[in-house]
């Protein structure tokens, strides 16, 4: 009987993917997902969907970085960063990643491509927070504290691009604008962000039973928090 059982089960479950791929319903891969894994990759989906808007609006608003980076257009300079750039590593950041290239693109005296530079610090420090993964899987464990602290990076971004002011007080990259008319969309797609991994990161401590670490800082004086790379194979 026990042999009949898992027999029967057997074909169960062939009956099932059977008529899962017969109607096109069926990925393998789905197989080896959990709930939260398929939660983590929507959540990674809409984090770099706003990151592209937000890099999007900033070259609107400062057309002359995609032309300071020697790009044609606006929409080559977006796929340079996007299509092109999987590993957040551009070559005239040198050994610069992450949050530190996030820093260098609101330096006065950085002659770059500020946006790309920016933009492509957000998304390697968001990369690492993700642990270099596009999607995930049962085996797949994102670290909470990563995530946490990629949030609170995110804040910190924020508020030094709507603060960073040259010599002479000009902003270096125009994004949120209070007069003539207010227009806070900067701040609504970066709090989409935030908000983003805050979830994600409250979801997968309590699946790994772990406690987060809050950290609590004024935003004039905060320092970026770690998000440590993930080492690469050799």
């Amino acid at each position: 009987m026990p042999a009949m059982r898992v027999l029967l089960g057997s074909l169960s479950v062939l009956l099932v993917l059977t008529g899962c791929a017969a109607s096109g319903a069926f990925e393998p891969g789905q197989l080896a997902k959990t709930d939260v894994d398929r939660v983590a990759d929507a959540h990674r989906g809409d984090v770099f969907a706003h990151l592209r808007l937000i890099a999007e609006k900033l070259y609107r608003r400062n057309p002359r970085e995609w032309k300071k980076g020697g790009q044609p257009s606006m929409e080559a300079a977006l796929a340079r960063l996007f299509d092109a750039s999987p590993a957040w590593h551009l070559p005239e950041l040198g050994e610069r990643r992450g949050t530190e290239a996030v820093l260098l693109a609101l330096r006065e005296d950085y002659r770059g491509d500020r946006v790309a530079a920016f933009v492509a610090g957000l998304g390697g420090m968001l990369h690492d927070a993700f642990n270099g993964k596009t999607e995930f899987f049962v085996m797949d464990d994102l670290d909470p504290q990563r995530l946490y602290n990629a949030a609170r990076n995110l804040e910190i971004a924020a508020w030094k691009l709507a603060h960073a002011r040259a010599g002479d007080g000009e902003l270096l990259l125009l994004s949120n604008e209070i007069a003539p008319v207010p227009n806070l969309s900067f701040e609504r797609e970066f709090g989409k962000m935030i908000g983003n991994l805050d979830l994600l990161s409250r979801i997968v401590a309590d699946k790994l039973n772990r406690a987060v670490v809050k950290a609590v800082q004024s935003m004039a004086t905060a320092v970026f928090l770690p998000v440590l790379p993930v080492p690469m194979l050799r």
